[in-house]
């Protein structure tokens, strides 16, 4: 057809001579910030606007539904051949503004562009296509003249209506590589056969043209798009040439059956499309995809995932080749039960070769056909799989392989075959396969990605609370920890248990304020405050006072509780300071009855300008002390009350251990319903270390003591019946006993021997400087004293209180000889 002549005229008037049965159609690309990429000679024509100044303006201003329309609804009325409209032009303003995910199609009166606001409006049919996917291309507008057909070729309105789009060839149009490249992959699902028409239509026939005909026909838009329009389309694929003169065909029964395999397809996805994804549990999500194609579409399927994506360690790093493992992760099938079972077992992991078409679809990200197996094929496959033979089970079977991607790299792929006795897969069911693969990656990718995320919650809460011992000096130790079920699975709730000298541990729980991340970085920070400031002995109070000036120099918004304590299994005694916490419960061996301990509550760490107060506490030997946090007793819409009675009652409870005891607290107080906080529970059972385990003397500081302590050492050791252990727990106690007695300024020293599950020795002195391990050379006589303790003990250590300093080792009770 000749497109006319190229001179101005008024917008919607084009004069240039026309093929009988064809008026020009306007084509105009909006991006995904609503300006227009492309402006056809087309859309200068109806719009008078030219390309050079349509290209890169906003479409709504260039297409100004909103203000013409917004007149027409809510001002002057609509005309009467309007108004069975009346609701759609909205829906192209929806659509230019992105609020539209959905191909629509209508009628709209427009303003040109710079013309008065009481000017002459257009009367324009439309319909526009969502573009999705990546890159810039978002929307594809087509529009034509509809007082031509009325004036010029006779048509009504109820006939206009029913006009579709058609095109002839044009050499003049410009190219849109980038978009004839993309476009296919973008469209979204119209049906096998329409995606591709319209891909066709705009980029290979050229110049576009509204066909009509004497035939009812309807708007080429998906057939949800205008349901009270729904009818047949079809768009004759006529060659370029033949195009010029060509008109639409009336449908016939041919048509009815393409339009029910249309209709079938579509509907299979959707039902696809509403059936999986329901879970975010990867494994969940394997299953209703692979499910989701048996025995609708195929007889069997098999989805194949690479391992990066399977273990949920993130994205998996480059494309893949021939070395990548795929596991066959799920079988789904409509053949006798057990058939494929041992042949194609689940969890199986190999790589595939690259004669394969497996290989093929998993390097080229393409889906791959092959409409019969072959008896070669066959071989060549079933030789890949050392002691099965797949040959029945594939041989004469129609085998369509899709990728499983996610912005666009490949996770993995899915096997899909047909019995011989069912159609060979086809071009159709390539479209069909591939959407369905696309739709499938997308919810892998979700259910990947949630559980990457929760590995990655899991692995970061777990390396910020500590591995703890559960047998400590004098006491044993469980714990538990449950991440809360609000903002993910990290929060700032933490315990520790803290060795100090003199075979003290330090018993520790706190709770920062809030979720998430932030919390779990601020807990992260006043842990290893705590556990810095515990080994330096530094004493409860003052520990907690330290804390809330770290606190409130890190932010505003560093708020915790904290409740921190001390046993001491020698004396028999339990140091303990609050900072804001809920208290803990005291388990009494004797009679079995517990009480919460009635400790000064003081503020949460990073309030500032509160004292805190230390209690003492006498303990017996098998009494037991519960630190939590709140969310285990605390649930909104009860008192507060209620949960620590509940904890108390469940504390007391008797446990053959300190696992089962932990376990009965957290049965009697999680399962009340409403919890939604985290939880921290620290239990201690304190034994308490028995007066004839302990050994302490008090030395002079002189040359003297030296021989001395190995002698009151060796007489310890063999009393306890530990002779293995005498001849190095000698030595280091030479060594570190000389090194007191060269740096001590008073006139004794003490020693003390501790038998727990070790041995461990403290030498004492009034010198508050810390020892310094130092480099001895061949020719000194001294400066090996530490080394020889770091090199022989099980560990070792040195702290200051006061105007005293002690230096500690430990020594294994078995394998030392």
């Amino acid at each position: 057809m000749d497109r006319g002549s190229e001179r101005d005229t008024a917008p919607g008037r084009d004069t240039g001579d026309t093929a009988a049965g064809r008026i020009p159609l306007a084509v105009v690309v909006v991006d995904r910030d609503g300006l227009v990429s492309h402006w056809s000679s087309g859309a200068r024509r109806l719009f008078g606007v030219g390309r050079e100044e349509a290209v890169g303006r906003s479409a709504a201003d260039l297409l100004p539904v909103s203000g013409a329309l917004a007149d027409d609804l809510h001002g002057e009325p609509m005309p009467d051949a309007y108004e069975e409209y009346d609701a759609l032009g909205p829906d192209l303003e929806s659509s230019l503004g992105g609020r539209t995910s959905y191909a629509t199609a209508g009628r709209a009166r427009l303003v040109p562009y710079e013309q008065p606001a009481d000017g002459e409006r257009l009367d324009v049919l439309w319909w526009a296509y969502p573009l999705v996917g990546p890159g810039s291309f978002r929307l594809l507008v087509l529009a034509a003249d509809a007082t031509r057909l009325r004036e010029e070729r006779g048509y009504d309105d109820e006939t206009a209506e029913r006009i579709s789009p058609g095109f002839a060839r044009h050499t003049e149009l410009p190219a849109f590589d980038e978009l004839e490249r993309r476009l296919p992959e973008i469209l979204p699902n119209m049906g096998p056969g329409l995606s591709g028409r319209i891909v066709s239509q705009v980029l290979e026939l050229g110049y576009p043209v509204l066909e009509f005909s004497q035939y009812d026909r309807v708007p080429v838009t998906p057939y949800w798009g205008v349901p009270r329009r729904a009818g047949r389309a079809r768009v004759e694929a006529v060659a370029p040439r033949e195009r010029a003169a060509a008109a639409l065909v009336p449908a016939g029964a041919e048509l009815d059956l393409e339009y029910a395999a249309v209709r079938e397809r579509l509907e299979f996805l959707n039902e696809v499309s509403s059936g999986i994804g329901t879970s975010l549990d990867l494994g969940e999500t394997i299953r209703e995809v692979t499910s989701a194609a048996v025995p609708r579409f195929a007889d069997f399927a098999g989805t194949h995932l690479r391992a990066a994506v399977l273990a949920g360690e993130g994205f998996p790093d480059g494309p893949p080749d021939a070395s990548t493992v795929m596991f066959r992760v799920w079988v789904e099938h409509n053949d006798e039960p057990g058939r494929w079972d041992d042949t194609v077992p689940v969890g199986e992991a190999f790589a595939f070769p690259e004669h394969t078409p497996f290989y093929k679809c998993m390097v080229t990200g393409e889906p791959v056909v092959v409409p019969r197996v072959t008896e070669e094929l066959s071989e060549r496959i079933a030789g890949e799989f050392e002691k099965r033979d797949l040959r029945p089970l594939i041989g004469g079977r129609s085998l369509l392989i899709v990728p499983l991607k996610a912005r666009n790299v490949v996770l993995g792929f899915m096997v899909l075959m047909r019995r011989p006795d069912r159609p060979a897969f086809d071009d159709m069911d390539r479209t069909t396969g591939a959407e369905l693969a696309a739709r499938a990656g997308l919810v892998l990718d979700n259910a990947r990605m949630y559980t990457y995320q929760e590995n990655v919650a899991d692995t970061l809460q777990d390396s910020m609370l500590p591995q703890v011992n559960p047998r400590m000096a004098g006491c044993d130790v469980a714990t538990r920890y449950l991440p809360g079920t609000r903002l993910g699975r990290i929060g700032g709730d933490w315990f520790d248990t803290i060795k100090l000298p003199g075979s003290r541990t330090a018993l520790v729980v706190g709770d920062v304020m809030g979720h998430g991340l932030n919390s779990a970085a601020m807990m992260g920070q006043l842990r290893t405050a705590v556990q810095t400031m515990a080994t330096m002995e530094t004493p409860p109070a003052q520990l907690l006072r330290n804390l809330d000036d770290l606190a409130r120099r890190l932010g505003e918004n560093y708020l915790a509780t904290c409740l921190y304590a001390v046993y001491d299994p020698i004396r028999g005694e339990l140091t303990l300071a609050n900072a804001g916490h809920i208290p803990p419960v005291l388990v009494r061996a004797e009679d079995g009855s517990s009480e919460l301990l009635d400790l000064p509550t003081g503020a949460p760490i990073g309030v500032g300008g509160v004292p805190f107060e230390a209690v003492r506490i006498r303990v017996a030997p098998g009494d037991r002390l519960v630190l939590c946090t709140d969310g285990l007793v605390e649930v909104r819409g009860s008192d507060i009350g209620e949960g620590l009675a509940a904890l108390c009652e469940s504390a007391a409870h008797p446990a053959a251990s300190m696992d089962d005891a932990c376990d009965t607290i957290i049965r009697a107080l999680n399962t009340r319903g409403g919890r939604k906080d985290d939880v921290a529970l620290l239990l201690a059972r304190l034994n308490g270390i028995p007066d004839d385990h302990v050994a302490e003397w008090r030395l002079d500081a002189e040359p003297l003591a030296v021989p001395r302590a190995r002698r009151l050492v060796r007489e310890r050791l063999l009393k306890w019946c530990l002779p293995h252990t005498v001849e190095t727990a000698e030595l280091l106690v030479s060594e570190v006993v000389t090194n007191a007695v060269r740096h001590a300024q008073g006139d004794r020293i003490g020693l003390r021997v501790v038998r727990t599950d070790a041995l461990l020795f403290e030498v004492t002195d009034d010198e508050p400087a810390l020892p310094a391990m130092l480099s001895a050379g061949p020719l000194d006589e001294s400066g090996r004293g530490l080394r020889v303790v770091s090199r022989l003990a099980r560990e070792w250590g040195a702290s200051t209180s006061g105007h005293r300093k002690t230096v500690w080792f430990e020594q294994t009770l078995t394998g030392t000889r």
